[in-house]
């Protein structure tokens, strides 16, 4: 069946399994009904080609480099079985026209290449549907038949061929099957194939991404933030943030009461949102309260920075697995939130020994370092943590009478953000105990029209307003919060992170889903 084998001992061919016969012997055919005998077989001369790859040649024996099978004789290689009574099929013709897939004859190229489906070697079309000749009394099939069609019917007449090499020729004969392809079964679908359409990672490889909603009630994540993943593998491929929808500010309202409607909006921060609301008020009335007065806002509003980092790094323990920290710093937030300056300064050592914990005797060092790092915050802790002296404080009469300077980091990973926020811990009890006092913001009383806008840094980044009056009620209000511009910066922070670190990353940047543009 396949003369290009050859051994120097017996054995098996490799290609077909059959027993291998001694050479003088391989071309006797037995004698049949009409007395006709089989001419010998030329000895085969020329180069060595592959059948299945006619561009490759060698002047000696070997393997196709492309795929695998042995070279044989060009002379050899377009012949066909000759069947029948005496008659001969006429010799191929070289093959000529379009490059095809052997097994995607959709796929047409005019020059050689691979297939975008499978991956094989295109051939020469007129090659891909080449049949062996045959039939009774000289009939054969004609050699321009398409390449598809026949092709499965006469799949079987293969087996029939192997029982002809015995010497077993009746006068019928079959169709050759379709080349055989070493290591590819017939309707072989690839990977390539398979994967047609999907995504591809930066490493190459495909594979199904999946959507993977995360929150609004997400261990270690603010509550009332939604994010949805896009996940490929065990790492992100697309990423969308948002918040929860804002109710919009009130209107036609008095104003001593818009406070406790801005403070409703956003519940994270509701004395800072008292005290932003009370200085747009101030500057739309053009009243101010007494030094001592707003001194005290300034530590109602830091003593909220406390509770606020602290209730962050009491979720972020969480979430790295560190569940007695996190009780400590969620009970310390606590008692903290309500206190009145000189509890707070009780406190204060408390507090100090469980960040030194925080940063010195957890594990969160090497949860945080390297991850998350980001540069491109121009406000807020995240951007301070980046060496970003951004601080909304810095300028502000009240906390200059204070004392107050801006603290960095370097890094802008998010452990740096661990150690900024720790740090204005340690500030904000320095200002309480400078400022002596506490005291809730008051929104002053108005009759007339004006116009106030008024910026405070709150515990996550400095928020706006744009307070317009009417008669002394609110005809308009504008909020600005943090949220928004950080949120931004997610996509391309945790793309291609692996998801455990992305939710920590995400985690350390303390967005806070309920505030929003208004």
């Amino acid at each position: 069946m396949h003369p290009e084998v050859t051994s120097d001992t017996p054995g098996s061919c490799p290609k077909c399994g059959m027993d291998l016969v001694p050479q003088a012997e391989a071309g006797e055919h037995a004698h049949h009904e009409h007395g006709h005998h089989a001419e010998p077989a030329a000895e085969p001369k020329g180069p060595y080609i592959c059948p299945m790859h006619p561009e490759v040649t060698s002047d000696t024996p070997g393997s196709c480099p492309k795929c695998g099978m042995d070279l044989v004789p060009q002379a050899e290689a377009g012949k066909h079985a000759d069947h029948g009574h005496g008659h001969h099929a006429e010799p191929a013709t070289e093959p000529t026209g379009p490059y095809t897939c052997p097994m995607q004859p959709d796929v047409a190229s005019d020059t050689p290449g691979s297939c975008p489906k499978c991956g094989m070697d295109l051939v020469q079309q007129a090659e891909a549907g080449k049949h062996a000749h045959g039939g009774h009394g000289g009939h054969k099939h004609h050699k321009d038949m398409p390449a598809q069609e026949g092709q499965g019917e006469h799949a079987a007449h293969g087996a029939h061929e192997q029982q002809d090499a015995h010497g077993a020729h009746h006068g019928h004969t079959g169709h050759g099957a379709a080349p055989d392809i070493p290591g590819i079964e017939p309707h072989f679908m690839s990977m390539v194939e398979l994967t047609e359409g999907k995504p591809v990672s930066p490493d190459g490889l495909v594979m199904e991404w999946i959507d993977a909603p995360f929150g609004p009630f997400f261990p270690g994540l603010p509550g009332g933030l939604h994010l949805d993943l896009t996940l490929d593998g065990d790492s992100v491929a697309g990423t969308a943030v948002r918040g929860m929808k804002m109710a919009a500010l009130p209107s036609g309202v008095a104003l001593e009461d818009f406070a406790d409607h801005l403070a409703d909006a956003v519940p994270l921060s509701p004395v800072a949102m008292r005290e932003l609301a009370c200085r747009a008020a101030e500057k739309a009335t053009g009243q101010t309260a007494p030094k001592d007065t707003l001194a005290a806002r300034a530590a109602a509003v830091e003593r909220e920075r406390i509770a606020s980092h602290l209730n962050w790094l009491a979720g972020l323990a969480r979430q790295a697995g560190l569940a007695p920290l996190g009780r400590r710093a969620a009970a310390m937030e606590h008692r903290v939130r309500t206190a009145k300056a000189d509890e707070v300064a009780e406190q204060a050592t408390s507090i100090t020994s469980l960040l030194y914990g925080a940063l010195n005797r957890s594990l969160m060092g090497p949860k945080l370092t390297g991850i998350g790092t980001l540069q491109g915050a121009s406000e807020g802790p995240v951007a301070r943590a980046a060496d970003h002296a951004s601080d909304a404080r810095h300028g502000d009469g009240v906390y200059d009478e204070l004392g107050f300077e801006p603290i960095t980091q370097d890094e802008g990973d998010a452990m740096a953000r661990l150690r900024q926020r720790c740090a204005e811990i340690g500030q904000s009890l320095d200002l309480i105990s400078a400022a002596g006092a506490t005291a809730m913001p008051e929104m002053p009383r108005a009759t007339g029209d004006g116009h106030g806008t008024a910026t405070l840094e709150t515990p996550r980044g400095p928020a706006t307003l744009h307070l317009t009056l009417k008669g002394g009620t609110v005809a308009s209000a504008h909020l600005k919060t943090p949220f928004s511009d950080l949120a931004a910066h997610v996509p391309d922070l945790i793309k291609q992170m692996e998801l455990a670190d992305a939710l920590t990353a995400i985690a350390s940047l303390d967005l806070d889903p309920w505030s929003a543009t208004q």
